[in-house]
């Protein structure tokens, strides 16, 4: 049969719902130019997919699923480092080679691959495929740029055994060696995976993976020029070439509207649309949407301490609350929940298992957003202009609060204080008390977001070149 002209990306996102919804805007644009997209899931989370999205029969996107290295009765996994062992990225990586062999052996109407696509956090299992069959390897980090600089560099300096940030005395004291953020970051910034021991498995995962991506002939980010110009020149000195691409989720709805974007969401949780039916009942801007992502979890006395800090701040909110939130399992809320804060809620909070956060934070009624800034979240509610109280807890969140609130100007930092006062008192700071100078701010950035993914905009301008970047790759016969 004969191929076809049109270019074959196979996409290997990392197995979190935050690295696999950028990796699926990613794809679908080039689908919807005319790519073949052969799209690659853990198996658990090619399931979810299937429940909570209809995948539609499209002619250049395929879904193929390997394993995660887990065992079927350990999903879902309670720790996900359980998933970077030594033993099971072993047979990730056994799995996605034979995957990978077979995939160039069967005969279709498509070309062999002309390119792997791998999240930075897959880049190791993607390399060695890429160096044994011959194919180009382009990353894509789904940290922004100022995080995946700040990791590059750390990680080459620990690799090299000059830095130990295991006993740092003064975890405020603002890190002057990071060249173009000296003074942004604080050590309690750091990635967390940092203060592992040497040799601890977690941190030779990182650093591992970290120093892999720049091997890579290319890098993806889902940031824009404008928004991180200092860490995105210091990267292209790094990555023989940088693709600045995002905001992606907005680049996809300002020029894609064909069947492959409004039926293919990528929802991994269901959705409580109830919430955008409540939204509608509230005055502009006066709601604090709330919501800490896929992973994070909090105790049960933190959760307790949000919810009193809510109530008495007397401002309406909406707050997304996990069937898994609460460090330790054992459900949400409980019995134990006082009658006064469940009549307060009922009077002017709303709360969901999870939300369309997108459509919640353009909404008119949404006047703030309590974030644990995950990129993914950030940029969504920069793009909307939205400012953020920022509650950041694991990996990359703390350094996008900081650029969040020293850099950009758009939020507030809670610094790890979540008493009940305190989030009373901040939680007026954001809608009443400092909202003007941050609401200016937010409004500014985000035009500046709605510019870039324009046709005279960097973003698309760097989509396009990517594009033609892959075009020009040699197919493997």
């Amino acid at each position: 049969m004969e191929n076809s002209t049109e270019p074959h990306i196979v996409a290997l996102p990392m197995q979190a719902e935050g690295h696999i919804k950028p990796m699926l805007n990613l794809t679908k644009f080039l689908s919807h130019r005319g790519h073949k997209i052969t799209f690659v899931n853990s198996h658990y989370n090619h399931n979810r997919f299937t429940q909570h999205t209809h995948l539609p029969s499209l002619p250049n996107f395929h879904f193929a699923s390997i394993t995660d290295g887990l065992p079927v009765d350990h999903h879902p996994p309670n720790d996900f480092t359980t998933m970077i062992t030594p033993t099971c990225r072993s047979l990730v990586a056994k799995d996605f080679r034979e995957f990978f062999s077979k995939l160039l052996e069967k005969k279709s109407e498509w070309n062999p691959p002309s390119c792997i696509i791998a999240d930075g956090m897959m880049t190791t299992i993607a390399l060695d495929v890429a160096q044994e069959f011959q194919i180009p390897l382009i990353t894509f980090r789904t940290y922004s740029a100022t995080a995946t600089w700040a990791t590059i560099y750390i990680c080459q300096i620990i690799q090299e055994g000059v830095m130990d940030l295991q006993r740092q005395e003064d975890v405020d004291k603002l890190l002057a060696s990071i060249p173009v953020i000296e003074n942004l970051l604080r050590d309690r910034d750091l990635p967390y995976i940092f203060k592992f021991n040497p040799g601890h498995f977690v941190l030779d995962f990182y650093v591992k993976e970290t120093i892999a991506m720049t091997q890579a002939s290319a890098l993806i980010l889902n940031t824009f020029d404008h928004l991180e110009a200092n860490a995105i020149t210091k990267l292209k000195t790094i990555f023989p070439k940088v693709y600045t691409i995002g905001p992606l989720h907005t680049l996809l709805k300002t020029h894609v509207t064909s069947n492959i974007s409004s039926s293919l969401d990528g929802h991994l949780r269901k959705e409580n649309r109830n919430c955008i039916t409540w939204l509608d009942h509230q005055n502009e801007k006066s709601v604090l949407y709330i919501s800490f992502g896929t992973v994070v979890k909090l105790s049960r006395e933190q959760l307790m301490e949000f919810w009193h800090g809510l109530v008495n701040s007397f401002k309406p909110f909406l707050w997304v609350i996990r069937k898994d939130l609460i460090n330790g399992g054992g459900g949400c809320l409980g019995d134990n929940v006082p009658v006064e804060l469940e009549l307060a809620t009922k009077d002017r909070g709303l709360i969901v298992d999870w939300a369309p956060q997108e459509d919640v934070l353009s909404h008119p009624a949404v006047g703030g957003f309590l974030t644990h800034n995950g990129w993914n979240s950030t940029l969504e509610c920069i793009v909307e202009g939205v400012p953020m109280l920022c509650s950041p807890v694991l990996n990359d969140q703390p350094i996008n609060c900081r650029s969040v609130t020293e850099q950009w100007k758009i939020g507030l930092d809670m610094n790890g204080t979540y008493d009940r006062l305190n989030v009373e008192k901040m939680v007026r700071d954001l809608i009443e008390n400092k909202i003007e100078g941050l609401r200016s701010s937010a409004d500014a950035i985000a035009e500046m977001a709605a510019n870039s993914v324009k046709e005279t905009g960097s973003s698309y301008h760097n989509i396009e070149n990517l594009m033609k970047d892959v075009a020009s790759m040699k197919v493997r016969s």
